[in-house]
């Protein structure tokens, strides 16, 4: 990281300028005000001519009347809730929750939970974390409909919507989308201000832009700066083309508006890059076509559709380029086909480079990405890709995304031994614990004499006594035998300890 500091040398001279222009200034207003006409310079050989135009700064815009007229459409966002949390700390059993597998959040608890029971004991298989958070959202119908970004009310049993004129009102969630990061609320009102969304057109590098939101929970604070780049793509999110600001963007401004000169919103805060967990110069925002088309599905059907073109693609450097006789390095380079496919079935290869899609140029990777997750299923996408050293057109029907998800896995029986205390189940053909994954029994459940013992779900179960097991008849057999206690080898953690169980 550079850091650029001004020396004291530099900021005297600063200091200096600016005296010397407040003096010429007053001058000029002194004389004016007392009828003496100020002096004026000599003209010099190189004058203009008259007709030339002559370069002026008009300074800042001026942004008062644009923040006075949208902050009152822009909303406090506070949630409350309950998280689930997985203790384990295998692959397996973190993916396990689907809703919180990718969090960052997530992985960081975990972490934690793992160096806590490794000092201080077992935990159980998932822990309930309360939630509790603040964002921002702006209001887009004088009924009451409001954006905001979807990680803004995540987990969330309740989400409380704070007005500007301090009225609170608990909101419904209308729906979410997470691969988009949207999300709507709705609030029984009436009559709200409600803002001007920008209609679709090219956003300019330069432009200046404002955001209102609530940044540590201060309400209605605005900031200003420029649009430092549009269609940004960032890692592991190439299914939005992000606007980048220097506007100040902090935690709690999340699903707030980002608003141009002419008083339009044209996009939602949802991210910042950062090194230190506060604004550092770099933040994203969706764009404004991005969330609507969403919004519009969401207030239709409650859902989001997204087609899937079933491509792996990566960007096109100035060694790929040649190697593959292009002239420039763009588009993006086709890495992976999955079969039967949208892009299979249209004749999509390994080694294709996409140029255009649907007449959009395609100039990275991230810019096909965000074409084809904004895309409806059975959308057709026309394709011009470069092969063998020229363009050729290919054409596809997009599929649905989530056409491919995962079924449900079918239940494995569960079997409850009341003399034990223990519901035991088979080991899934997925459910890999190191050395032992072929062999013993998931306790998933677990009361009287192994609650006792202090037996925990999501123990596997290994061996009873000296004898391993390797099927729930064998437990049932051994359980059955006369004795008022028994020892139970368990895989815990990774550790094999023994359970002593006293029973009746």
């Amino acid at each position: 990281m550079q850091h650029y500091f001004s020396s004291p040398r530099q900021n005297r001279w600063v200091t200096t300028l600016r005296a010397l222009a407040i003096a010429c200034a007053v001058t000029g207003a002194w004389a004016q005000a007392l009828g003496t006409p100020a002096a004026t310079p000599a003209p010099s050989s190189a004058a203009l001519p008259a007709n030339a135009a002559v370069a002026t700064t008009s300074g800042l815009p001026d942004m008062t009347r644009i923040a006075a007229q949208l902050a009152p459409s822009v909303v406090n966002i506070s949630v409350r809730g309950v998280r689930k949390v997985s203790t384990a700390g295998d692959t397996a059993a973190a993916a396990a929750d689907a809703d919180t597998a990718d969090s960052g959040d997530d992985i960081v608890m975990r972490e934690f939970l793992k160096r806590f029971q490794q000092r201080f004991g077992a935990l159980p298989p998932q822990l309930s974390m309360p939630v509790r958070g603040e964002g921002s959202g702006f209001i887009v119908r004088p009924d009451g409909l409001i954006l905001t970004n979807a990680h803004v009310v995540s987990d969330a049993d309740e989400v409380v919507v704070k007005l500007p004129d301090r009225r609170e009102f608990l909101a419904k969630v209308l729906g979410t989308d997470k691969l988009t990061d949207i999300a709507v609320l709705k609030i029984d009102a009436k009559g709200l201000p409600s803002v001007s969304l920008a209609p679709p057109r090219p956003l300019q590098v330069g432009e200046w832009v404002l955001a209102i939101g609530s940044p540590f929970g201060f309400e209605s604070t605005v900031t200003a700066g420029v649009i430092s780049a549009t269609r940004r793509s960032l890692p592991g999110d190439g299914s939005v083309p992000f606007i980048q600001t220097d506007a100040a963007i902090n935690p709690g401004n999340s699903g707030g508006p980002l608003i141009n000169m002419a008083g339009e919103v044209i996009g939602i805060n949802a991210q910042i890059f950062t090194l230190s967990g506060g604004y550092q110069g770099v933040s994203f925002a969706i764009p404004m076509d991005v969330a609507n088309r969403v919004a519009q599905q969401i207030v239709a059907t409650g859902k989001v559709r997204h087609a899937k073109l079933g491509v792996g693609v990566q960007e096109v450097d100035q060694l790929l380029a040649e190697s593959f006789q292009m002239p420039r390095p763009t588009g993006a380079l086709v890495s992976d086909v999955s079969p039967g496919s949208a892009a299979d079935r249209a004749g999509l290869k390994v080694g294709d480079v996409v140029l255009t899609a649907n007449g959009q140029e395609i100039a990275r990777a991230g810019d096909l990405s965000a074409i084809v997750s904004l895309a409806l299923p059975r959308d057709k996408l026309d394709l011009t890709v470069w092969r063998n050293g020229k363009a050729t057109l290919l054409h596809a029907a997009m599929d649905d995304s989530k056409a491919d998800a995962p079924k449900p896995e079918l239940a494995v029986p569960l079997a409850f031994l009341d003399r034990l205390g223990l519901g035991l189940r088979a080991l899934k053909p997925d459910e890999l614990r190191g050395p032992d994954a072929t062999m013993g029994l998931v306790i998933e459940k677990v009361s009287g004499a192994a609650e006792r013992a202090g037996v925990q779900p999501g123990d596997l179960l290994l061996a009873i006594n000296t004898q391993a097991v390797t099927s729930i008849e064998q437990v049932r057999a051994l359980a059955a035998h006369p004795g008022k206690s028994m020892a139970l080898l368990v895989l815990r953690d990774g550790s094999r300890i023994f359970v002593p169980l006293r029973l009746g």
